[in-house]
């Protein structure tokens, strides 16, 4: 069997549960932004609706808000339409339907080895939903219904990309066919996880009670500069190399986080600011922070004004993303052996 060649072509996407944060930005959008702009790939972003449900049903009005405010972070952030495809998930039915398929050819043992799974049903795991047990497949059905060859994704999603590989796989094996390609991880940058700015051994997270273990994109600039301020730190000054940040989970995070806005490496950025206290570093990474994040914070402001035109940007990027969906669902049925 002769091997494919699958067109360069990038998926992500983020479920649209309310709350978007610079974990949020950092360890993903901004990467949107930049695989965009390398022009090296296609690049298909999404607000993952079907997914923001598995966990619990949520309010339908609460739903389409944050589908929308996602949209305008993707767009306020440097996702351009105009680059990029970018869809709501539910609005593209061929997502549910290759789903399906994978349903089937998924096995239970790999599902219930899902390290979410185990996280997110906890003891009670009787009283999931179906749709969280088996979401790794619409996961999967996500990237392969694009033929994406790479996914931009963090740690913490790795061993569902893994699955969406194995899934791949069998497929192709079960039918002996070359169809879905085995698609590549992207992890990669210094801020790809984000932690807490009031406890650096937890991921930032929009759960956190604490309105200051975040910084929200949606937060003004002086709000901003705020919470860095009071960030959680130790009272020891920074060191100049990497190695001197190991078993200081907040120094760390404050560091990754200036790297991540500042484009560099924490080697260049301890390189800088080496011998300092935060008492110096601080002030500085709130003024980049605010530089960086404030535009985006007002630009989706401006966005979410006219709602209208973000339902219209993504009713677009739907009929865009159906011209590629359609024939390689078309395709799966007709070799699975559906009669279309």
């Amino acid at each position: 069997m002769s091997e494919t060649q699958f067109t360069p072509r990038v998926f992500s996407g983020i479920q649209p549960s309310g709350g978007l944060h610079l974990g949020n930005y950092l360890g993903a959008i901004k990467r949107f932004v930049d695989m965009q702009d390398q022009g090296d790939f296609q690049t298909v972003y999404c607000m993952v609706d079907l997914h923001a449900i598995t966990a619990k049903l949520l309010d339908p009005a609460t739903l389409r808000h944050n589908t929308r405010e996602l949209a305008a972070g993707f767009i306020a952030a440097g996702v351009n339409p105009e680059k990029s495809i970018l869809i709501n998930q539910s609005q593209v039915p061929e997502h549910a339907q290759l789903a399906w398929i994978f349903n089937c050819v998924a096995r239970m043992g790999w599902m219930g080895r899902m390290t979410q799974w185990k996280d997110k049903a906890g003891k009670n795991a009787e009283a999931a939903s179906l749709g969280l047990f088996a979401y790794p497949a619409l996961m999967a059905a996500d990237i392969l219904i694009y033929h994406a060859t790479h996914v931009p994704v963090g740690e913490d999603q790795k061993q569902h990309l893994e699955l969406t590989r194995d899934i791949a796989a069998k497929f192709n094996h079960d039918y002996g066919v070359d169809f879905f390609p085995l698609t590549e991880p992207v992890i990669e940058g210094a801020a790809t996880r984000v932690m807490s700015l009031r406890d650096g051994s937890k991921k930032m997270s929009k759960s956190d009670p604490s309105d200051a273990s975040r910084i929200n994109m949606t937060d003004d600039a002086d709000t901003i500069a705020k919470k860095i301020r009071k960030a959680k730190t130790d009272p020891d000054a920074l060191p100049s190399e990497v190695e001197g940040l190991k078993d200081r989970p907040e120094a760390r995070n404050l560091v990754n986080i200036y790297a991540g806005l500042n484009e560099q490496t924490v080697a260049q950025v301890l390189a800088d600011v080496g011998g300092q206290q935060f008492g110096t570093f601080k002030p500085a990474l709130a003024e980049l922070a605010v530089a960086k994040l404030a535009p985006i914070s007002t630009r989706m402001s401006e966005l979410m004004a006219d709602q209208a035109e973000i339902d219209r940007t993504l009713a677009k990027g739907a009929q865009q993303a159906r011209e590629i969906t359609a024939p390689i669902l078309k395709k799966t049925y007709e070799i699975v052996g559906m009669v279309s």
